[in-house]
This record gives C-alpha cells, sequence and structure tokens, in this order.
C-alpha cells in the first residue's frame, strides 16, 4: 500500500479582539512548520466578510508527517496552548488524494 499525501484543511474562528494576537503567534508557527521534513505546504488564508475567520492550508507527505508535526513542540506550545484557546471555534479536516 502506497503511502498517501495527506492535507488539513482547519476553519478557526478567532474571539474578537484577539486577532492581532492570533496571527502573530501563527507567524511563529507557520515559520517552524514549513521547515519540517514531511511538510509540502502551508498556507494561510483570511476571511474578506470577516477577517476573524482564517482557514489553514496545510499538506504532509503522510501519516506520518502530520504526526511529527502535530506533536512537535511548536504545534502543542503555539497553537495548542496559546491559539487555541483564542478561538470560538476550530475545525479540521483531513483529505487524501483518490485514486480515480
Amino acid at each position: 500500500m502506497t503511502k498517501k499525501n495527506i492535507t488539513t484543511f482547519a476553519k478557526w474562528q478567532v474571539k474578537q479582539g484577539h486577532l492581532e494576537t492570533v496571527l502573530s503567534l501563527l507567524n511563529e508557527a507557520v515559520a517552524k512548520s514549513t521547515h519540517e521534513d514531511g511538510n509540502l505546504k502551508y498556507e494561510v488564508y483570511q476571511g474578506n466578510d470577516n477577517s476573524n475567520t482564517l482557514i489553514l492550508f496545510e499538506k504532509y507527505k503522510d501519516q506520518d508527517a502530520l504526526d511529527f508535526h502535530r506533536a512537535s513542540a511548536h504545534f502543542q506550545e503555539v497553537i495548542v496552548a496559546q491559539i487555541v484557546p483564542l478561538l470560538e471555534s476550530r475545525e479540521v479536516i483531513l483529505m487524501s488524494p483518490l485514486d480515480l
């Protein structure tokens, strides 16, 4: 069985008044995440109608690379410990390409 790339789509709704803090912390996390061996892409999008809505588009080589990312110190210390408490909601969808 071939290992497939895994794409993560994360939708964050930032609490009112916390956007600048989240963006500053996210900048640090993105810088470290993009240097991980298994990271293929990491892009952040901001809502046109609601600037407190962020979409993170991340692509990893395989499940091992995603697991490494989620266990990393910068993910645990910055994303989980500091950013998540500043979010109203957080939805994460993991997807892999279909072989059609």
